[in-house]
């Protein structure tokens, strides 16, 4: 990757004294994860679901890792697939790397319970998406105490430089959180939320669906549903998820169907209640 943009940044922050990290998601890079590991001391790493509320996720959550040299060989492997989604490259100042952690960790959780979703800073394409989409004066906010990032967007590599590098609260109504997001995106972040839900409220009745068949595109299937009947708010798609590892194939009751001039809300408590009565758990 030498004389490619993003090592040319890498030697920029390093020339200028800032420490180098690679926010890495794990969950999908799990051999450069434990390469990192090996060759980086225990201060040079951290894993940002650690200590925090999803902290059982942590190590499919994203780690973040310093490292000392711009040719390192697991960042040059990443950055020869820019299109793969690994995540990120940050500048910080030297000892920076708790605070960035924690800077993120008060940003990761968003909602109210019990529906709460999990924001994937780590993806490439959300940091891009609120950088296109943000003002300038928001970017402290946002960045915290990185001193400049640089990601892949699109169809090349892009950086920016944070105005005001520090320490922020997590303001109460985040303007990142309003940037539009492509349906592909969406569906990443359904598909992220709905494994959560049941690896903690159903994990013995999701790990025996994943014996008799791919969990990844059961759940795509079951989203696919949800987004036809226009089923999105938090409370149907755990409905829809939960009634449908009992049903793995697929395969509704006729009273599932939509009704002619039936809203999604409407078609949704029609469900709800029949399916209760028929389990035995309401009456008509």
């Amino acid at each position: 990757m030498t004389g490619s943009f993003p090592y040319r940044w890498l030697i920029e922050q390093q020339r200028l004294g800032n420490a180098l990290c690679v926010v890495l998601d794990s969950e999908n890079e799990l051999p450069i994860r434990q390469a990192l590991l090996k060759n980086s001391r225990p201060d040079q790493y951290l894993s940002v679901y650690g200590q925090t509320l999803v902290a059982e996720f942590a190590d499919a959550g994203p780690f973040v890792f310093i490292f000392d040299r711009p040719s390192n060989e697991s960042i040059n492997e990443l950055l020869n697939r820019p299109d793969s989604h690994w995540g990120w490259l940050a500048s910080l100042p030297k000892e920076g790397l708790p605070t960035l952690v924690e800077h993120w960790r008060e940003r990761l959780i968003i909602g109210e319970r019990p529906h709460q979703v999990l924001y994937r800073f780590h993806d490439n394409r959300v940091l891009a998406r609120a950088l296109r989409h943000l003002p300038v004066d928001a970017y402290p906010a946002y960045l915290g105490p990185a001193i400049s990032v640089c990601y892949w967007q699109d169809k090349g590599w892009a950086s920016t430089y944070n105005p005001a590098p520090g320490t922020y609260p997590a303001p109460d109504s985040p303007l990142w959180l309003r940037v539009p997001v492509t349906p592909r995106q969406a569906m990443q972040t359904r598909l992220l939320n709905a494994r959560r839900f049941l690896l903690a409220e159903h994990v013995q009745a999701f790990a025996t669906l994943a014996e008799q068949q791919d969990p990844e595109a059961w759940l795509r299937v079951t989203l696919d549903q949800a987004e036809a009947w226009r089923w999105q708010a938090p409370e149907q798609l755990e409905f829809l998820l939960t009634q449908c590892l009992q049903v793995p194939a697929h395969v509704f009751a006729s009273y599932w169907q939509v009704r002619p001039a039936e809203s999604p809300g409407e078609h949704f408590e029609r469900v709800r209640l029949m399916a209760a009565f028929w389990q035995g758990d309401a009456s008509l």
